[in-house]
C-alpha cells in the first residue's frame, strides 16, 4: 500500500469521531477481505500512546493480571482493563465497532452463517451481557526481550465479534526490537499462510479473530486464523487490544 495513506495521521486533536471518520474504510475493508487484517494508519499520538503505557503499574485499572507462562501463551504478560475504560479504548471501541459490524454481517452472509451483529456496541453488549458474558475484555499487552505470543484466537465466550483492534504502543527500533504481530492462515488441504504485521507507533491493526471468507471455484469457504506476536528481540513492547466482545 503507498506510505502516504497508510501513515497519513488523522486529525487527533479534533477528536475521536474525527479521527475514525478520517480513516481509509475501503482500503481497511479491501485488506480484511484479501488478507484478514487491515491497517489504521496512526490512531494515537505520542502521548496518548505513553498515558496507556503508564496505567500498566497502577493495578486499579485493571481486573486481572496474566503471566503468559503460566498458561503455555507464551512469554509476557497483559492485564484486563476494569471499568471505567480508559477514555482513549471507551471512546474508539464504539466507534470502530460501528464501522465494522456491516463487514461482519456481511461475512457472515457469505458464508452462511445465521448471525447478525447490530449497529452500535452497546447493542451488541447486551447480548453478550444476556449470555453470561459480562466481562469486559480490552486489554494492555507488555513484553520484554525474549517474550513472545503463541498463535491463539480471542473468543471468551459462544457469542463473539469477528474483528478485533491492536494498537501497537510503543516505537520500533527505539523502545524495542523483534515483536512483530504476526497471522497465520489455515486453508484447506493446503499448507498455512502467515502474515506479519508490521505496526507504526499509535498504529492500529483490524484483524479477523476467528475466520475469513474465501471465493473458490465452488462459491464462498472458509479458511480459519490464528494471531500472535513474534520474538521481541530487546526493550519493551506495550500494546493495547480492542476486543468488541465481552467475556464470561
Amino acid at each position: 500500500m503507498p506510505a502516504a495513506n497508510r501513515y497519513s495521521t488523522p486529525p487527533v486533536g479534533q477528536g475521536f469521531e474525527a479521527v475514525v471518520a478520517a480513516l481509509d474504510w475501503a482500503r481497511i475493508e479491501a485488506e480484511l477481505d484479501a488478507h484478514g487484517v487491515g491497517l489504521t494508519g496512526r490512531l494515537l499520538d505520542v502521548g496518548a500512546c505513553a498515558a496507556l503505557r503508564g496505567l500498566y503499574g497502577e493495578p486499579a485499572h485493571f481486573r486481572s493480571r496474566i503471566v503468559m507462562a503460566r498458561h503455555g501463551f507464551g512469554r509476557g504478560e497483559y492485564q484486563y482493563f476494569a471499568h471505567p475504560l480508559p477514555e482513549a479504548i471507551a471512546a474508539l471501541r464504539p466507534l470502530v465497532y460501528a464501522r465494522l459490524a456491516p463487514i461482519a454481517n456481511r461475512w457472515n452472509e457469505t458464508l452462511g452463517i445465521a448471525q447478525r451483529y447490530p449497529g452500535s456496541l452497546d447493542q451488541f453488549l447486551a447480548l453478550c451481557h444476556a449470555a453470561g458474558q459480562q466481562r469486559p475484555t480490552p486489554l494492555l499487552l507488555k513484553y520484554g526481550a525474549g517474550d513472545y505470543n503463541c498463535l491463539h484466537q480471542d473468543l471468551y465466550g459462544d457469542l463473539f465479534f469477528p474483528f478485533q483492534m491492536v494498537i501497537l504502543l510503543s516505537q520500533p527500533g527505539r523502545d524495542f526490537t523483534g515483536g512483530e504481530f504476526t497471522l497465520v492462515e489455515q486453508r484447506p488441504r493446503m499448507q498455512s499462510r502467515p502474515e506479519v504485521v508490521p505496526l507504526a507507533q499509535g498504529e492500529a491493526a483490524i484483524f479477523a479473530v476467528q475466520h475469513r471468507p474465501v471465493e473458490g471455484t465452488r462459491g464462498a469457504y472458509r479458511v480459519n486464523l490464528r494471531h500472535g506476536v513474534s520474538r521481541v528481540r530487546g526493550g519493551e513492547r506495550y500494546t493495547t487490544g480492542l476486543i468488541f466482545h465481552d467475556a464470561r
